[in-house]
C-alpha cells in the first residue's frame, strides 16, 4: 500500500492520511468519532461499564449519601427558616434529593425533622461540654458559657425551634429541645453546686435558680437582637449578666 494511502493505525479501512485527497474518516462519519472518542473515555474504577461524572448542584452532594444530605439539609434550613415555613420540597431541593429518596428514608417531614433537630442537639451538647471542661472555676465556666462565640442573629439553633407553633404542639418535636435545656441546666447547676462547696461561689447562691437565670438571659438575647436586627442587645444582656454573677463570686 503507497504512503499516501496509508491506513491510519486507529482508523477503520477507510481511513487516509492527511494530503491523501481524500477526506479523512472522521469528516465522512462524525458518529464514528463520537463512539471512538467515547470508547476511548476511562472507565471509573470499580464500574463494570461506562458511566458518568454525575454534576452535583446542592451544597450538601459529593460522596454524602443521600439520607445524611437530607438530614444536614433540614438542619440548616429549619436553623433559616424554622419548621412551618420548611417545606419538603425546600429540603429536596437543598439536599438534592427526590421525593421517592425522602420518603425511602423517613415517613415524612416529622420524621426527617425529628432526625435533624436530634443531631443538632447532639451537637450542641458536643460543642458545649468541651467549652465547660477544663481547669476552670465555677465564676469562669459561667462567663466562658456566656461568651461563647455566638450568631445571635440568627438565633440558637435548638432555643429557636419554641417559637415556632407546629414544634411546640408536637411531642415528637419538642422533644430534642426540652431534653437539651434540660441537660444543659443540670449541667451548670452541678458546675455552680461545686462553686459554692468550692467557696468560689456565695453560699447564698441556690444553683437551679443561678442555672436557669444564666440559660434564660442567653436565650432572651437573642430574642432581643433578632427583635432589633443589630447585636448590641444580645452583648448587652451578657454584661449584665455577667457583672450580677460576679457580685455572688467569691
Amino acid at each position: 500500500m503507497s504512503g499516501s494511502g496509508r491506513r491510519a493505525p486507529w482508523g477503520p479501512p477507510w481511513a487516509t492520511n492527511a494530503g491523501s485527497g481524500e477526506p479523512r474518516w472522521e469528516e465522512s462519519f462524525p458518529f464514528l468519532t463520537a463512539l471512538v472518542a467515547l470508547a476511548q473515555m476511562p472507565q471509573r474504577r470499580g464500574a463494570g461499564s461506562l458511566t458518568h461524572d454525575v454534576v452535583h448542584t446542592s451544597r450538601y452532594n459529593g460522596r454524602v449519601n443521600t439520607r445524611d444530605r437530607l438530614v444536614a439539609a433540614t438542619r440548616e434550613l429549619m436553623w433559616e427558616k424554622g419548621y412551618a415555613a420548611t417545606s419538603p420540597k425546600d429540603i429536596q431541593r437543598a439536599a438534592g434529593a427526590g421525593q421517592g429518596s425522602m420518603y425511602h428514608h423517613f415517613s415524612g417531614k416529622e420524621d426527617l425533622a425529628v432526625t435533624a433537630m436530634e443531631q443538632t442537639a447532639a451537637s450542641v451538647r458536643h460543642d458545649l461540654e468541651q467549652l465547660l471542661s477544663g481547669p476552670w472555676t465555677a465564676p469562669e465556666c459561667l462567663e466562658r458559657y456566656l461568651t461563647y462565640q455566638r450568631d445571635c442573629l440568627r438565633g440558637c439553633r435548638i432555643g429557636r425551634m419554641t417559637s415556632d407553633a407546629e414544634v411546640v404542639v408536637s411531642t415528637a418535636l419538642r422533644a430534642p429541645v426540652s431534653e437539651t435545656f434540660t441537660w444543659l441546666i443540670d449541667a451548670l447547676t452541678r458546675i455552680i453546686a461545686d462553686g459554692v462547696a468550692a467557696g468560689e461561689l456565695s453560699r447564698t447562691v441556690r444553683p437551679p435558680e443561678l442555672a436557669s437565670v444564666v440559660v434564660a438571659v442567653v436565650q432572651g438575647g437573642y430574642v432581643l437582637a433578632r427583635a432589633q436586627g443589630e447585636t448590641a442587645p444580645f452583648d448587652t444582656a451578657i454584661r449584665g449578666a455577667i457583672y450580677l454573677l460576679r457580685a455572688v463570686a467569691i
